[in-house]
């Protein structure tokens, strides 16, 4: 029996989302905190040159630990300027896509539940305690019917 090299299911890659030039990411910490982003350069194994014409995101050296690489990639020169990130940016459609995704939309309902007023958690208790009455009644019904 010869080793014949990894597998076809062994070879496959498991991690995706790489540091590399035209890397969509978001901004985890900071001022900046939710915003996205886009490396344009990579400075040295901490840090990254990033840029987020669209999004409100200076220009500026950030390091790796304050964000998180998404899944999505923009095909850009090294070093591109502001106005070529924000043409590229806005031809691709990033933000938009962005918006679909479970990711981002899990974190505008964090927002939306830490904004809610004392009324609005009141009401939002009422509509729980709605629905599981709901829920409740109609699991007795059909915990009759098998009984």
């Amino acid at each position: 029996a010869h080793y014949t090299g990894p597998s076809s299911s062994a070879s496959k890659m498991v991690f995706q989302r790489f540091v590399e030039i035209g890397r969509v990411a978001l901004i985890n910490s900071g001022d900046l905190n939710g915003k996205l982003c886009v490396i344009v350069d990579v400075i040295d194994q901490r840090r990254a040159l990033v840029d987020g014409p669209t999004t409100g995101v200076p220009r500026q050296a950030l390091n790796f630990n304050n964000m998180s690489l998404t899944d999505f990639r923009i095909a850009l020169p090294p070093s591109a300027r502001t106005r070529t990130v924000r043409r590229r940016v806005e031809k691709s459609d990033v933000v938009q896509r962005w918006e679909k995704t479970a990711w981002a939309q899990k974190l505008h309902q964090r927002t939306t539940r830490k904004n809610l007023s004392d009324f609005d958690r009141f009401k939002l208790k009422v509509l729980k305690q709605k629905r599981a009455r709901i829920v409740r009644s109609a699991m007795k019904k059909i915990n009759k019917e098998s009984a």
